[in-house]
């Protein structure tokens, strides 16, 4: 675990710039019987976006990574999603804590149905940290792509889209978008049907997401 970590703080101080890197992102697996699985083709869209926008080298190969696996010290970005049950073991909590305080980060979009479950499961990781409303104002809106908050991309409660993040010692270390659905915007123009300018809002907000959290 300890040379994990090591190796894991290696790679994000010798990451000068965002566009030099190489990386591999991660989809977390969780049990509780949530669909962990959904989106399949969200994160690799995203990534497309970002190697032809962005100028980035971002591998194309999405695996799947348990929340307590020794494995996910190798992801400088972890995706979360899904509609349903998150249920996180004592181990899992602890090994999530280490990761995301020793450097990582967590983006969990919520694709309807996850937020009563996912915040109780939080607080077990961050026992003394609240998930705070990130304002319009905050840098992750403002990366490459500009906006006023966080874009409304699937309607389902008549609801406004909400960025929350917990922040440690000045670092945000696990952003959670509600409301809003960015994974379906992400995903095959066929599997939603949503307007091209939907899911260009979707890629370009991920972009955004991705950009601040390997910058900062």
């Amino acid at each position: 675990m300890l040379r994990n970590c090591l190796f894991f703080f290696s790679l994000l101080i010798g990451a000068s710039s965002f566009a030099q890197g190489t990386y591999q992102l991660a989809v977390l697996k969780y049990n509780g019987g949530g669909d962990y699985y959904a989106n399949p083709t969200s994160l690799p869209n995203l990534i497309s976006f970002c190697n032809q926008n962005l100028s980035t080298n971002i591998s194309k190969d999405v695996p799947y990574v348990e929340a307590g696996s020794n494995d996910i010290f190798n992801f400088p970005f972890v995706h979360m999603t899904g509609h349903g049950n998150v249920v996180f073991s004592n181990a899992e909590v602890e090994n999530l804590r280490t990761y995301l305080l020793g450097g990582g980060f967590l983006h969990i979009d919520d694709n309807y149905g996850m937020n009563e479950f996912i915040r109780v499961e939080l607080k077990k990781v961050f026992p003394n940290q609240e998930l705070v409303e990130l304002p319009s104002n905050h840098p992750i809106f403002h990366q490459k792509y500009n906006f006023n908050g966080l874009p409304k991309i699937h309607e389902h409660d008549d609801k406004r889209s909400q960025a929350f993040g917990i922040i440690v010692e000045g670092r945000l270390v696990c952003l959670y978008t509600y409301e809003t659905d960015l994974g379906d915007g992400w995903e095959d123009q066929a599997v939603h049907n949503d307007p091209s300018e939907k899911r260009l809002q979707a890629l370009q907000m991920g972009a955004n997401i991705l950009m601040y959290a390997f910058l900062k």
